[in-house]
């Protein structure tokens, strides 16, 4: 019956017409219906330490990526290989193996991508070279033990059966292996790529992005800063007081308040609103024309600073959006100044788009008509509150998920030392690993590096927690009803006298042809256990039977389904099927003969 469930459950794994979850889940309820696995058995996989610290590090990786550390790191070594096609090949694989061997490979390929296709469109190169070899390259950096999740399956396999514990940089041999020769093969297989005028093709014209449509009708040059002395008469009352927008036709975008203690200036940056009260020492993000500015600053005594704000990008409090008039609007034939947008919405209007053209002047006295879009500006949450007004318009620029890209960069040392900190303490041994990892996910939230719980939940793939979770109860129903002795035995005594060479070999690629047709994780918990009881039975070291499951989950190449990654380059690179087999396949092969031979030099039988 357990493996009658299996075999279902591989065959609708492969077919990809059911999500994986929802099949792992089944397979559980039937091995807890037919009395296989008793309840607690059943949910233990929810409790295991290798979901709970995947949880973490999904969270961490957020953390990361949120606050712009990897893509900062990567875009900065990048620069390195200039516009020579093979140096940046080279690099786009150490760069994106190296941020694997600490994140999620699937977060790799997320931040890592769209870096590689604007190097290659800037670069004239074509980036289907570079985007297959880059997913590869996000499984190959196995140098730490959070690496993969196949790394941390092996190690709770050795924990359980009272070994010593991996270290957190036993894979680096591993891994240091791996990268020469996964660089080394697909330098020369990755031509194989590259079709015939692919460097030389036109852009495709996109639509303008709101950053795009900012630059483009110059509202930086629109905008001013302006510090406010100790005695402009501004200080100590609010804008609400102030009437600046009525009085002057300008705006207050943000305001930095800056304040001296004994020991250091500090500075907090505020997003204007009605309530803001202006302070001495203060300086005004200002928006408008430069003859009305001017008036401001000569009247209100206050100071023009030299640079100007950058208004082409989005920043972690403040955004864009584009607001379509509704037919039926309220707001039809009132003027931008009756509306009452900055009282009632907290935005700012900077612009109207009318019969294709924008009107970027006074915006006060415009009347707005039905079809008219408005160019707005304010908070994220205020700039999100504005769907709720579906009678009055239509938010068009996704101010949610647009919020959620903009990276925290001010952030960044934080999570850096957060992220170094949880690495600190893996290495020495001061906590569990879980715990370590744990406490950097509440850090990460507690410190700013996210910008609240929901987006820690929101950064957790629950899918693959809940498959692995439901996955790893099948290898005790494997060890209760004997198919792990079962199998094990024939890998010993099925094929004669092999060896433990021969077993290695055979652990190896089994492992890696069932990865092609279930997912990596899932494969390494149902051959964790066989590797070990096969060496165990044969009076060998069980390490290097290990350390080839977790390598051979995670080098699965001839796949586009088989891997995350491999997914994900799929449709930005235009590749197909014939593509991974081609090169993917030969990778595998070659891998693998590599470290059947090479895993017994690191670790001895």
């Amino acid at each position: 019956m357990t493996l009658a469930i299996l075999i279902v459950s591989c065959f609708f794994f492969m077919s990809g017409k059911v999500r994986s979850d929802i099949v792992a889940l089944c397979a559980l309820l039937a091995l807890l219906v037919f009395g296989i696995l008793t309840p607690d058995e059943a949910l233990s996989g929810f409790s295991s330490s290798v979901v709970v610290m995947m949880v973490g590090l999904f969270v961490v990786g957020a953390g990361i990526f949120r606050t712009g550390l990897a893509k900062m790191i990567s875009s900065r070594i990048l620069r390195i290989g200039g516009k020579n096609e093979n140096v940046l090949f080279v690099l786009v694989m150490l760069v994106t193996a190296l941020i694997g061997a600490f994140v999620s490979n699937t977060g790799t390929v997320a931040v890592m991508m769209p870096i590689v296709m604007s190097m290659a469109a800037s670069s004239g190169i074509s980036s289907r070279r570079y985007l297959m070899p880059m997913a590869f390259a996000s499984s190959m950096g196995l140098f730490t033990l959070i690496s993969t999740p196949p790394n941390l399956v092996i190690q709770e396999a050795l924990v359980d059966a009272g070994m010593e514990p991996l270290g957190f940089f036993s894979f680096a041999p591993v891994g240091a292996v791996v990268v020469a020769v996964g660089v080394g093969i697909l330098y020369f297989l990755s031509r194989l790529l590259v079709r015939r005028g692919d460097g030389s093709r036109k852009k495709q014209k996109k639509p303008k992005t709101l950053a795009e449509l900012v630059a483009e009708y110059d509202l930086r040059h629109r905008s001013f800063q302006a510090e406010v002395p100790a005695a402009s008469p501004m200080v100590g009352r609010s804008l609400k007081e102030l009437r600046i927008g009525s009085l002057y036709e300008v705006s207050v975008g943000r305001i930095i308040h800056t304040s001296q203690n004994r020991f250091r200036r500090t500075t907090t940056e505020e997003v204007a609103g009605p309530d803001s009260v202006i302070q001495a020492d203060d300086v005004l993000y200002l928006h408008g024309s430069e003859a009305n500015a001017n008036r401001l600053v000569a009247e209100q005594g206050l100071r023009v600073t030299e640079g100007s704000p950058k208004m082409s990008g989005e920043t972690a409090e403040l955004g864009f959006a584009e607001a379509f008039i509704m037919p039926n609007s309220q707001l039809i034939n009132h003027t931008v100044a009756d509306s009452r947008f900055r009282e009632l919405y907290n935005v700012n209007v900077l612009g109207i788009k009318r019969h294709g053209e924008y009107d970027l002047g006074d915006m006060r006295d415009v009347r707005m008509h039905a079809g008219d879009s408005l160019l707005i500006q304010g908070t994220w949450d205020n700039l999100t509150g504005l769907e709720e007004y579906t009678d009055e318009f239509v938010l068009l620029g996704q101010p949610e998920k647009r919020a959620a890209r903009v990276t925290l960069d001010k952030k960044a040392p934080v999570a850096a030392l957060i992220m170094a900190g949880m690495i600190l303490l893996m290495v020495l041994d001061v906590v569990p690993g879980v715990a370590a990892v744990l406490t950097a996910a509440v850090l990460m939230v507690l410190t700013g590096c996210l910008r609240n719980m929901e987006e820690a939940y929101t950064s957790i793939n629950w899918s693959s927690i809940v498959l692995i979770a439901s996955m790893i109860p099948m290898s005790i129903a494997f060890d209760k009803t004997g198919i792990t002795a079962a199998i094990s035995g024939f890998l010993l005594h099925g094929l004669g006298d092999i060896g433990p060479q021969g077993l290695l070999a055979m652990v190896y690629f089994a492992t890696s042809l069932t990865t092609m047709f279930i997912s990596n994780t899932a494969t390494a918990v149902l051959f964790a256990p066989i590797a070990m009881d096969a060496a165990l039975r044969m009076g060998v070291s069980p390490y290097p039977f290990l350390f080839a499951v977790a390598v051979s989950a995670s080098m699965c190449f001839a796949s586009p389904f088989s891997t995350p990654p491999n997914a994900l380059v799929m449709n930005a690179g235009t590749y197909k099927f014939a593509d991974y087999i081609r090169v993917g396949l030969p990778l595998q092969v070659v891998m693998g003969a590599v470290m059947i031979f090479v895993l017994p030099l690191l670790f001895p039988f």
